[in-house]
């Protein structure tokens, strides 16, 4: 398996989940951009989530859109990021029920062309992500992947989210990476996501951009379903997770974001 990818894919999987409920947008607003900072580190996103207005009670299907960003201060190369924990608001669900699953044996060693033959029913997600390796004494190298995001099914109280990237530099590869979603109790918070992110070139890679598309209507025992879905009991959505860097570095994120009740 390609490392290099691996962490690409790892980390689009995790920021992902992380900006399909940390903001709010109308598809015709000016894009919200959030940002974060701890010592050099800087991230920012300026993705969202549609439509803005939801209902009070019930869940209405929704599409998460990503465009995150992460650099430095000062413009050096940025430490890996290694671990992505993400606890989303109760009132955003992730429904998997009914929806074609793909494994990940069915996605290994395929083009995105390939990929996409082998599992149509099972995507979830679409988009693209660059991933910046800095050898010692060479100019660094900017690698860019297609993303795909296939449903993997439900499995012991988990549901999976697989990532299948597919790259020709250095050499042709193909990459999928898996997340996990548990359902927790936890006062504001009902989903648990966490993310392990493999070194890229032996440390020597960080992820510079994501951008991914994620959301799916299909129809279960002949009734309309959505792999994303929200509610908007109170006017806010919160959220809180932690990127943790190679370095010793902790970057904790916390939102309140609005939506609009109706009903």
């Amino acid at each position: 398996m390609d490392k290099q990818l691996s962490r690409l894919l790892a980390v689009a999987i995790g920021i992902a989940l992380l900006t399909a409920v940390a903001a709010v947008a109308k598809p015709k607003d000016t894009p919200r951009t959030e940002k974060f900072e701890v010592g050099n580190i800087v991230a920012t996103d300026h993705g969202g989530i549609s439509p803005e207005a939801l209902p009070r009670q019930g869940q209405a299907p929704i599409s998460g859109h990503i465009h995150a960003r992460f650099s430095t201060k000062d413009g050096s190369h940025l430490p890996a990021i290694r671990r992505l924990t993400i606890d989303f608001d109760r009132t955003l669900q992730v429904n998997a029920k009914g929806l074609s699953a793909c494994s990940a044996a069915d996605l290994t060693a395929r083009t995105t062309a390939a990929a996409k033959r082998a599992c149509p029913d099972a995507i979830v997600g679409a988009g693209s992500g660059e991933v910046e390796i800095a050898f010692p004494e060479q100019a660094p190298i900017m690698v860019k992947s297609p993303l795909l995001a296939f449903n993997g099914g439900v499995h012991g109280g988990k549901t999976i989210l697989f990532v299948h990237a597919y790259i020709n530099v250095p050499t042709p590869s193909a990459v999928v990476a898996e997340a996990q979603i548990t359902n927790v109790h936890d006062g504001h918070y009902g989903m648990h996501t966490v993310t392990k992110v493999p070194r890229i070139a032996g440390g020597a890679g960080s992820v510079t951009r994501v951008d991914l598309n994620l959301g799916r209507r299909f129809t279960y025992k002949g009734r309309p379903a959505s792999y994303l879905t929200a509610s908007c009991p109170t006017g806010t959505y919160f959220i809180k997770g932690q990127l943790d860097f190679d370095d010793g570095t902790a970057l904790d994120i916390a939102h309140v974001f609005p939506c609009t009740p109706k009903g």
